[in-house]
């Protein structure tokens, strides 16, 4: 695939009880990072989608696209398209069958990953239309493992920065066909498996500042997971 155009598929905003980034500043930081567009995945919430859809109005040349990242009893599932909000805490399997009866797509968030990760097994079985191979918040051993299983599974392949603060937005991020001019024209490229992805994992540097910051949030809403 050759002039794309590049989606971090993955960030998070001040709707999330973990994210700090006002929406949109995140349309400054896109250029930066020479990123055409996000989709808005905010945890277990589209509170944020109507201003969503005010960037979508304002600046025309980007691609923003509504999504979700849900809280399953297997872990994190990016949802994207649909317009409620997901079920929470409930089996991988039932949460998939929600999605599927509104139409939307699910792609697995960081599945190797030893924190929300669906793990191994659910990698290589679960029904989805795709698998996050870069986050840009996970070490680059479990996104190579990722990687390997959509491509032997044939699915799509998806990069997120997993952005919480403005300068991680574009670490990561998914590449379309120049063609996919519409929200539903790329939800389409997904349910096809017509997308790579691209970007960087942490350094180890990085992920140290991560798990601090990661433990302090924790603490402060008393270790309730999200």
């Amino acid at each position: 695939m050759t002039d794309g155009i590049r989606l971090d598929l993955h960030v998070h905003s001040g709707f999330s009880p973990d994210g700090r980034i006002d929406l949109g500043r995140i349309v400054e930081a896109l250029g930066l990072a020479g990123i055409h567009g996000f989709a808005l995945t905010d945890h277990n919430t589209i509170e944020g989608h109507a201003r969503l859809a005010t960037l979508a109005r304002e600046y025309p040349s980007y691609r923003f696209v509504p999504g979700e990242e849900v809280s399953t009893a297997q872990g994190h599932l990016l949802v994207y398209g649909a317009r409620e909000p997901a079920p929470i805490h409930r089996p991988l399997a039932e949460t998939l069958d929600w999605v599927r009866a509104r139409a939307a797509v699910a792609v697995l968030a960081h599945p190797f990953r030893w924190a929300h990760g669906a793990g191994r097994r659910l990698a290589e079985t679960a029904p989805v239309a795709g698998i996050e191979t870069t986050n840009g918040h996970t070490a680059a051993v479990a996104n190579a493992r990722a990687e390997l299983v959509a491509a032997r599974r044939r699915l799509a392949a998806t990069g997120g920065s997993d952005a919480h603060d403005l300068a991680d937005v574009g670490r990561a991020f998914t590449e379309f066909s120049a063609e996919a001019t519409s929200v539903d024209d790329l939800l389409a490229c997904l349910a096809r498996g017509r997308t790579r992805s691209g970007g960087s994992s942490p350094t180890f540097g990085q992920r140290i500042r991560l798990g601090v910051r990661t433990g302090l949030l924790r603490a402060a809403r008393g270790f309730r997971p999200i």
